[in-house]
């Protein structure tokens, strides 16, 4: 991805929020499913949540449900992760991925990923 803009991260108490913002240049951002994933220390970098902008479906994975929120303004180009809630094991750092590939529904893999953002570290502190 082509992301001029920060995508946000930092430092933030457990049980506190945060929000990353991706925005997007390069592509057509309609024919895109965009996504956030994840990787912790020692972990491998996982799928979180994804919006697909040719037909809205989105999908978050269970470890984050109903704490983390995707959304996106098509005007702006830019998908944003709401995350609320926050555990220390949200730790990690995140990236803003995009792929063309027609992969249905939930989230698509690590290998489907076009274009990779710079990772942004999330900090959640005890």
């Amino acid at each position: 991805l082509r992301c001029s803009c920060r995508l946000g991260g930092g430092l933030v108490q457990a049980g506190g929020s945060l929000r990353l913002s991706c925005t997007v240049s390069g592509i057509t951002f309609d024919r895109y499913a965009i996504g956030w994933f994840r990787q912790g220390p020692g972990d491998e970098r996982e799928g979180i949540s994804c919006i697909n902008r040719r037909d809205g479906f989105t999908h978050t994975t269970r470890s984050v449900k109903g704490r983390f929120t995707i959304s996106a303004d098509d005007d702006q180009n830019t998908v944003y992760l709401h995350m609320n809630s926050l555990k220390p094991e949200d730790t990690g750092v995140y990236y803003c991925a995009a792929t063309a590939e027609d992969f249905g529904m939930g989230m698509f893999l690590v290998n489907e990923v076009d274009y990779w953002s710079k990772g942004t570290l999330v900090t959640v502190s005890s």
